[in-house]
């Protein structure tokens, strides 16, 4: 058996790619606290939460996470405010929605899916989470392409085809189900994903550390800082905004987000001056620089009074930590916390 890449390129001995990408991974592979267990529930946490966030920002919200909701039944019997406060920091907060939906259906289902299918239909799956539940849980046979991946197999096959297309995309999909590890599924997708994020690294590759560089094409090419390719890409906006913090014996000025806004519905966040219509600035706390996908936000924190409390605002003085924050608001409070 060989590895395919493009007509003419990258044919990889199997069992010699196998062998050392495996070997690589467990001498080197880091110590993160969802690899020390098989619960597909836990793993199925932790998947969402990697979903577009770097593992080492991840492992601080999943301890606390899973200590507080351990298994499908307490996070499928919690408050859906409690579970958004125990994700805030984390963003893309329909991904806490949508696994404590995941955890009630399992509930009601009175058992975790043991197949591909099975958890593909669990609300907030995609293709790329069921494969790694079911691969990491249940040695499902199945392929994990994410970023990492795709990344991981271009440069290998030297090939320069647009990332962003679905048809690029599929075409890697099938090249990495070729590729798959039957003996051991889940430890190869987690290989092939700990390469991506440690060292085949998207700016500026270690080939020099890389346990698989004899099989790389790309490598070989001299192109492994062009590849992949990705095509448009959306251009960043650079957003100035304000929020301001009052304060009043030991309580801070908030507003909660209607339950039927289209983003962060529920959250609480600080107001913006405009918000205030008898405001009076009294100084600049500081600013700090927030990104939510292609938006860049400039974030200048005010502090001042108020002569009147608008509608839709109220005073909050205790539990601020065991409430739903925006990330914004969570950022500005910790100005007059950091002392």
């Amino acid at each position: 058996m060989v590895y395919r890449g493009r007509e003419g390129k990258g044919l990889l001995p199997a069992s010699r790619f196998v062998i050392s990408l495996m070997a690589w991974y467990r001498r080197e592979r880091r110590d993160l606290p969802w690899r020390e267990t098989h619960d597909p529930y836990r793993i199925l946490v932790s998947e969402i939460m990697l979903q577009q966030t770097r593992a080492q920002t991840v492992i601080p919200y999943y301890e606390r996470f899973v200590e507080r909701f351990p298994n499908v039944n307490t996070l499928a019997k919690a408050r859906e405010a409690e579970v958004l406060t125990y994700w805030s920091g984390l963003g893309y907060y329909s991904r806490a929605r949508n696994l404590q939906k995941a955890a009630r259906a399992i509930v009601a289902a009175r058992q975790f899916p043991s197949d591909y299918d099975g958890i593909r239909e669990l609300p907030g799956v995609g293709p790329y989470t069921a494969a790694a539940v079911a691969s990491i849980a249940f040695n499902a046979p199945h392929a994990v392409v994410d970023g990492n991946v795709l990344r991981v197999i271009a440069r290998l096959n030297d090939d320069g085809a647009d990332i962003a297309s679905p048809k690029t995309r599929a075409r890697f999909q099938q090249m990495a189900d070729a590729w798959l590890d039957h003996r051991d599924p889940g430890h190869f997708n987690q290989a092939m994903m700990e390469l991506g994020a440690t060292v085949c690294l998207p700016r500026t590759p270690r080939c020099a550390q890389c346990p698989v560089a004899q099989f790389c094409e790309g490598r070989k090419a001299g192109r492994q800082h062009e590849l992949p390719v990705k095509q448009s890409k959306t251009a960043p906006r650079h957003i100035q905004i304000q929020v301001a913090i009052i304060e009043k014996k030991g309580a801070v000025l908030l507003r909660q987000r209607p339950a039927g806004a289209s983003l962060m519905a529920g959250f609480w966040e600080l107001p913006a001056p405009d918000d205030l219509p008898s405001w009076h600035e009294s100084e600049t706390l500081g600013s700090f620089r927030h990104t939510i996908t292609h938006h860049n936000y400039t974030v200048t924190v005010l502090s001042g009074t108020i002569s009147r409390v608008p509608p839709g605002f109220r005073w909050r003085r205790n539990g601020l930590d065991r409430i739903p924050l925006t990330t914004v608001a969570r950022k500005a409070l910790r100005l007059i916390t950091s002392d």
